[in-house]
């Protein structure tokens, strides 16, 4: 290693299913023509992290051990690829890591070490009004709900804008306050859409801040009927499906009403019930069965649905049109907030394997965060 490059350390995946995290020294990969390195200073956890770590091979199958994983950082510029034109060393930003993608597949991208690489076209400036933490919380949620709503094989939307460009329709959205959830309303609002949102009671505030028109108990039990009666005399732009039980009510709304009859699928369905025995085969059996179950009837209610890959902006142009056409000035302006909220659950790389657990248990309108 030449004596002006950083020394690095990882919090390091070791081997498939171990049930910790490894600290310990990690190559440090210099900047890629069309790339930069930072130094980190803030990360978030995604349950799709510890997912990895209990069901890697399930999930993951083509990560090679020891791994970095992480998907969500914002940090500051350390080196600058050849050819990037938008950063310079010291700038302060937010980046999307793309280091489990399957056609990546690289620890240098990955976000749980003190230097990653970041591609400039995921990668966004902050402004100083935003701390760190809470540009670390929007990644991994942006990243996906971009793909659900502008991809081409999903709702097809049009690109948000400062200002925005008025659309005339209405966006559902099931799920308002996760992760997701937030991003996606604010995108398409930005992208000139009414938006409609469920959440439980306590957070309908937050997704007005947010910009939803209006918000939705997703526990009532005239769910169906309100949202239906809702979108009487619009027209709908699809839906977005996030968290257990969505794809089912939006497919029931959407088939009642005018417009687009699309949904993006954000979650997966899964067992509801801890399996100790054959746990690869009956996740599969769960999924397929659903996922069949699902486009039957939605081939009778005239109602397509497809599953949402997030890391797939990275491979197609929404991924420049959100992080480079649309981010920087829709945070400097305050069109975009970072959210949800940032939670710090330690700091240093040490306190990652922590941050897991507590992710575990649930957060509600809220995102684990460790500082470095």
């Amino acid at each position: 290693m030449s004596k002006s490059q950083p020394i690095n350390r990882a919090a390091y995946q070791p081997a498939v299913k171990a049930d910790s995290l490894e600290v310990k020294s990690a190559p440090y990969t210099p900047a890629p023509d069309n790339g930069i390195v930072i130094r980190n200073h803030a990360i978030a956890v995604n349950p799709i992290d510890w997912l990895i770590q209990a069901k890697g091979e399930i999930m993951y199958k083509h990560l090679i051990y020891p791994c970095i994983l992480g998907l969500d950082t914002a940090g500051e510029v350390v080196e600058v690829g050849k050819n990037v034109t938008r950063f310079q060393k010291g700038d302060r930003v937010v980046g999307y890591c793309r280091g489990v993608d399957a056609k990546v597949n690289s620890s240098a991208e990955g976000a749980f070490q003190e230097y990653t690489v970041l591609l400039e076209d995921f990668t966004s400036h902050i402004p100083s009004s935003v701390s760190y933490e809470s540009a670390s919380v929007i990644p991994l949620g942006l990243s996906t709900a971009s793909a659900a709503l502008f991809q081409e094989d999903q709702l097809a939307l049009q690109y948000p804008t400062v200002p925005p460009v008025p659309a005339g329709k209405t966006l559902l959205i099931w799920g308002g306050s996760t992760s997701v959830g937030c991003n996606a309303i604010q995108l398409g609002v930005a992208a000139g859409y009414e938006v409609f949102a469920t959440s439980s009671a306590k957070n309908f505030d937050l997704l007005k801040k947010l910009g939803a028109s209006r918000v939705f108990d997703y526990k009532s039990k005239t769910i169906v009927r309100d949202l239906t009666a809702a979108l009487k005399g619009k027209t709908a732009a699809g839906g977005v499906a996030i968290g257990n039980g969505g794809a089912e009510v939006l497919m029931s709304v959407l088939q009642a009403s005018e417009g687009q009859k699309q949904i993006a699928l954000v979650s997966y369905p899964v067992p509801q019930t801890q399996m100790n025995h054959f746990v690869f085969l009956r996740t599969a059996l769960s999924f397929v069965s659903w996922t069949i179950a699902f486009k039957i009837k939605g081939a009778f209610n005239g109602v397509k649905g497809n599953y949402v890959n997030a890391s797939s902006i990275t491979h197609n142009d929404v991924g420049k049109a959100v992080y480079v056409d649309f981010l920087p000035e829709a945070l400097e302006t305050g069109a975009f907030v970072p959210a949800p909220e940032p939670i710090v659950a330690g700091k240093g790389l040490e306190s990652i394997q922590t941050a897991f657990n507590l992710q575990k248990k649930g957060v509600s309108a809220k995102k684990i965060v460790v500082t470095l």
